[in-house]
């Protein structure tokens, strides 16, 4: 497998066991980066950190949606609003832990439910068997 194509490339498909195996890959490298910078400087340097996996996330979500051929404005709306969540947290209007800010939790609840409900449909659903408008089928390959 190409490893540069799966973290930064947004054309064709990936099989489950791919997706798993890059998402794994990039929460253990995201986890040690939140870990650090927490010790650094707090939420706002966690939130950057958080900013910069999301390209390699996109990319790995994207080609994982064209092989269940799911609409990519979902996954858009998605990263959209964790980037938004982010930008909230680094300008620090993001609330407290105990009492967070009514912007935060209109987008952070609405945000936890779709992530739920993509894991399930990317991590856990097969993929289109065959070719389609993305490509070949990732399990035919040879």
């Amino acid at each position: 497998m190409d490893w540069a194509y799966v973290f930064k490339d947004f054309n064709g498909r990936i099989s489950r066991k791919t997706f798993w195996i890059a998402l794994g890959a990039l929460a253990v490298a995201e986890i040690f980066g939140h870990l650090v910078a927490e010790e650094i400087e707090g939420d706002r340097l966690s939130a950057i950190v958080d900013l910069a996996f999301t390209y390699p996330e996109f990319a790995v979500a994207i080609k994982r949606g064209h092989d269940r051929d799911l609409p990519v404005w979902l996954l858009i709306v998605f990263f959209v609003a964790g980037a938004v969540l982010d930008l909230l947290t680094v300008l620090e209007l993001t609330g407290t832990q105990d009492q967070p800010s009514l912007l935060s939790l209109v987008i952070a609840l609405p945000f936890t439910v779709l992530g739920l409900a993509l894991l399930v449909e990317l991590g856990l659903r097969k993929g289109v068997p065959g070719p389609n408008q993305y490509g070949p089928d990732p399990l035919t390959r040879s």
